[in-house]
């Protein structure tokens, strides 16, 4: 007869090691492949560093990458800025249900939003391109951002901003001095969230980018319609390692204590 005893002994385990292997086997076929020395079929013949090569002399490639990164930056910026104003303000004017309205952004199918953006940009004529991709991607991260920061806002023990204010400080230095530095862990977290997603999104910069301004994602679309390239292979590895990086630097329990 099964006991508790030993499903969580055998059977547990066996899960846990399938979901890692599910996870993780793909990601470790890519990074094998971006070192074989043939591009198809994905048959293994040789260790190369050919698709580095090429990756690093592509300025395709790499102007897209800054045109990501730039879009990424300005989004995560303007979310994280425009949220804590949000925040601070409905919870100073006692608004709070209004940030209720921007859980929208979770629940409406980003395909919507994206067309939305599109129509209403081509309605008031603004031409597409980085700037309407960063309009585009600041709002998705609201949705993210403003959630975030009212669910620490309310954790605040708002007897430390009397005290606070009882003591003569302004309401800058309050927020400054005593709101800030509660928040600011958070403000880490959903600025990291926001640049992932921006990153990572392709149907907002399908619609917004137009014809002048080209993504990652978009370049990888545009190179995967017309064959797989292995120097997708390279660019996938060398961005999984710097995001592992950037995770690991993060998690360091020594870089959060300086940090936090």
């Amino acid at each position: 007869m099964w006991t508790n005893e030993g499903f969580s002994r055998y059977v547990l385990p066996i899960i846990l090691a399938l979901v890692y292997v599910f996870l993780y086997l793909p990601i470790i076929i890519l990074i094998v492949f971006s070192f074989n020395s043939v591009s198809f079929p994905y048959t293994w013949h040789s260790f190369s560093l050919r698709w580095y090569a090429e990756l690093f002399q592509s300025p395709v490639i790499w102007d897209a990458f800054k045109n990501s990164l730039i879009v990424a930056c300005g989004s995560v910026f303007l979310s994280l800025v425009l949220g804590l104003l949000v925040v601070f303000y409905s919870v100073q004017a006692k608004m709070k249900k209004f940030l209720a309205s921007f859980y929208a952004n979770l629940m409406v199918p980003e395909i919507v939003l994206s067309v939305g953006l599109l129509t209403f940009f081509t309605f008031f004529g603004v031409p597409l391109g980085l700037t309407t991709l960063i309009v585009g991607h600041t709002i998705l991260g609201l949705g993210y951002v403003v959630p975030l920061l009212s669910s620490r806002f309310a954790e605040i023990d708002y007897s430390l901003i009397e005290a606070s204010l009882d003591l003569g400080a302004t309401l800058n230095q309050t927020f400054m001095k005593v709101i800030f530095p509660l928040v600011a862990p958070t403000l880490v977290s959903a600025g990291l969230l926001v640049f992932i997603i921006s990153l990572d999104d392709f149907l907002l910069s399908f619609f917004c980018a137009g014809s002048s301004a080209q993504t990652l994602s978009l370049y990888i679309f545009a190179t995967i319609r017309t064959g797989m390239s292995p120097v997708l292979n390279a660019l996938s590895t060398i961005l999984f390692l710097l995001s592992s990086a950037i995770i690991l630097i993060l998690a360091t329990s020594r870089f959060r204590t300086k940090l936090f």
